[in-house]
């Protein structure tokens, strides 16, 4: 064979297994986004809403190194092989530059080993589970929402404040309410020792059998409970716990029940004087970048914000600015800007990516809940700093996989 024959074989199979976006120098800097648009419509709507509030504020100010920001969208039913098809589309065939998306764990899970092994891209903006950036971390994925430790261990917190001596715990049987139980209970044992767990509930994931659920914590007799139920499963296992007087007497603790996206379906119905984290959108000062993200959200949308808005909205802000920061698309220099990636300006104040694991230090909104003209609020709420409530340095290195 020629040299020249060899050469140029050798050129088209390295342009064969080379992502088209690292061969285009101009037009639109693409990214794929891979969700569960269709299966939680009502949970990556808002989230999509978000995004697309971004880049039409950062492609009206001349876009990122030149060229407009445009988001790739593609729907995965929820199901982590096809995630992983898709994915596997979106670098190869659509031209996009990285991945992002995602809100079910196990399918974040799904799409983050996949870019570990071909050498991705991901930053999973909405899954929860830690085993992302802890147990099955890796250098080529980045997550964006408040770790499900730290989320717990506020909650942790308040209540090992409490009188309450045994817990019983309920919460989807996958990753992230494994993630979110196992976080709560080492957290508030840590804090309280003589705490006792008389019974942990785990339905599979929104197919609860409320009424059996109920029953079975009813029985364990807690003095209180930790929730990490969501979304319809939620829905049913507030109503039913009602009904049945479960929560009477007993301090509650909910992972996520305070997000829009699951407190406003309950209505009237919402649990008065639960303990929980979410997005108390209606409660920020004006002149805040808070308020100013609702006003625009609100505006361009004709909607109130759900956390998945403000969720999205800085994945897209995180994605510029490393773009910026890296100076090109490609994706070496992209993975290296994300490490330590610092946003001086976002909705929630100052933003970073915390180099040892890859975990951004958006933090998380605590409070109560409250019944106001018949629709449950966030009461007594605050804004919490992530980094008190973070493992020691030495404890995630030493989950983490090595390098």
């Amino acid at each position: 064979m020629s040299l020249t024959r060899r050469t140029l074989m050798a050129t088209a199979t390295a342009l064969a297994l080379t992502p088209l976006a690292a061969m285009a120098q101009d037009g639109p800097i693409k990214i794929g986004e891979i969700n569960h648009y269709k299966r939680m419509a009502a949970f990556a709507e808002p989230y999509k809403l978000g995004i697309e509030l971004a880049l039409d504020e950062i492609n009206a100010d001349g876009g990122v190194l030149g060229r407009e920001l445009e988001f790739v969208f593609r729907d995965d039913q929820g199901d982590p092989a096809e995630a992983v098809k898709i994915a596997e589309e979106l670098m190869t065939r659509d031209g996009t530059v990285m991945l992002t998306g995602t809100i079910l764990s196990h399918v974040g899970l799904a799409l983050s080993s996949f870019a570990a092994e071909k050498g991705y891209l991901y930053l999973a903006a909405e899954p929860l589970a830690d085993s992302l950036v802890w147990a099955s971390g890796n250098p080529e994925t980045f997550r964006l929402r408040a770790s499900t430790w730290v989320q717990a261990a506020m909650l942790a917190e308040e209540a090992a404040q409490t009188d309450a001596v045994k817990y019983a715990t309920i919460a989807p049987n996958y990753a992230y309410g494994q993630d979110a139980v196992a976080a709560f209970k080492e957290n508030l044992k840590r804090l309280k020792p003589e705490v006792e767990f008389v019974a942990e509930q785990w339905p599979a994931l929104f197919k609860i059998d409320a009424g059996a659920e109920v029953q079975a914590i009813e029985r364990a007799k807690p003095d209180a409970i930790y929730n990490v139920t969501f979304g319809t499963d939620l829905a049913k296992f507030v109503r039913d716990g009602t009904d049945r007087g479960l929560f009477d007497g007993r301090d509650v603790y909910g992972l996520l029940t305070g997000e829009p996206e699951y407190l406003e379906p309950l209505g009237d119905e919402a649990p008065e004087g639960w303990y929980v984290t979410g997005y108390p959108w209606y409660g920020f000062e004006d002149g805040t970048p808070e308020q100013a993200f609702v006003d625009a959200y609100t505006e361009a949308t004709g909607e109130t914000p759900k956390i998945g808005s403000l969720v999205g909205y800085l994945a897209v802000q995180s994605i510029a600015a490393a773009i910026e920061k890296a100076g090109s698309t490609d994706t070496a220099a992209l993975i290296d800007a994300f490490e330590g990636l610092e946003i001086p300006d976002t909705p929630i104040g100052p933003l970073s990516y915390r180099e040892i694991d890859n975990q951004s230090t958006m933090g998380a909104y605590v409070g109560t809940i409250a019944l106001e003209d018949g629709k449950g609020v966030m009461v007594d709420w605050e804004y919490k700093d992530p980094a008190p409530y973070m493992p020691s340095d030495a404890d995630v290195t030493a989950m983490r996989p090595a390098e």
